[in-house]
Order: structure tokens, then C-alpha cells, then sequence
């Protein structure tokens, strides 16, 4: 179990292969492992490579699914649509967790149902480099590696919006 207020990690520019997670003292503290660059699922994995947590689409790539590594699910991430900010939510146990962003920021806050901040993340990279993430968890009622599924279900939502405007 990853168990940090303060993490640092990076994906893949291809979605694929293992990352390092870092603490704010650049230990490594745990890996992401994306499965495969076809495939938006990533495995978050402790320090002793033991897969934690799991997250990935469903068959309709409607909910990111955030699973523990036995397989029960958790949560899930679902995207609201907005014109001026991005907007998502995570369900979990009956509540429900707003993860917003102004609409040209790379920086977002993650607020419970009683509008309380209980994490924040933020894109730390230029646009040609692979996402970096730094994260601040303030909650008692997520886990680091459950946000830091939630944060790549973001990129990977945000990710299918870019790749469907292309190809338009």
C-alpha cells in the first residue's frame, strides 16, 4: 500500500510499459504498469511489485472502473460534459467525488460531496512529453493509489476526446 500525501508519477507518451511513483523525496515508492498501448488499463503496484489497485474502461469506454487487486470494484469515474471547465465524477460506497479543471488548466481539484477538497493534481509537463503528474492527498477516505487510478482514467477520458476531435 502506497501511503503518501505527496506523489509524483508519469505516463507513458505510448500508454505502455511500467512507471515509477515517486515521493517528495524521489524515493520510489511504487510503479504504474500500462498494459498495453491499445488498451487504456493500468495496474498500480507497491513497492514490492504487488499490484495494488487496477483501473480501466468498460466495454463501452463510458466508466473508467477502479478495482482493488483482487478484483472487487471500488468506484468509478464518469465523465460530465462542460463548456467552460472539465468536469468529472468518481462514485464510490454512495458518494460521489467532483474532480474539476478550468477549461485551459492543468491543474485540478478533487472536492467531496460537502464541496471540501480532498485532493489535488496537476499536469507538470510541456505538450510533446508524456503526462507527469503531481498529486496531494488530503483524504482519509481515498487511497493514493485509488486516486492515482482515478487520474489516469481522467487522462485516458481526455485522451479519447483529443484522439475523436482528430479524426474528425
Amino acid at each position: 500500500m502506497i501511503s503518501m500525501n505527496q506523489l509524483f508519477f508519469s505516463d507513458n507518451f505510448f500508454s505502455a510499459g511500467r512507471t515509477d511513483i515517486y515521493n517528495s523525496d524521489r524515493e520510489t515508492v511504487g510503479a504504474l504498469n500500462l498494459r498495453s498501448a491499445f488498451s487504456s488499463k493500468v495496474e498500480i503496484e507497491d513497492v514490492n511489485g504487488d499490484v495494488t489497485m487496477e483501473g480501466a474502461f468498460t466495454f463501452f469506454a463510458n466508466k473508467w472502473i477502479v478495482r482493488r487487486k483482487n478484483g472487487d470494484e471500488l468506484g468509478y469515474v464518469k465523465m460530465s460534459f462542460t463548456f467552460l471547465s472539465k468536469k468529472f465524477h468518481y462514485f464510490k460506497d454512495g458518494k460521489k467525488f467532483t474532480i474539476t479543471s478550468p477549461a485551459f488548466s492543468k491543474a485540478y481539484s478533487i472536492t467531496d460531496d460537502s464541496n471540501r477538497e480532498v485532493a489535488t493534481f496537476q499536469r507538470t509537463n510541456s505538450y510533446f512529453e508524456s503526462a507527469n503528474y503531481e498529486l496531494k492527498n488530503m483524504s482519509s477516505n481515498l487511497l493514493a493509489e485509488e486516486l492515482i487510478s482515478i487520474i489516469i482514467g481522467v487522462n485516458a477520458f481526455q485522451k479519447n476526446i483529443s484522439a475523436a476531435g482528430a479524426a474528425t
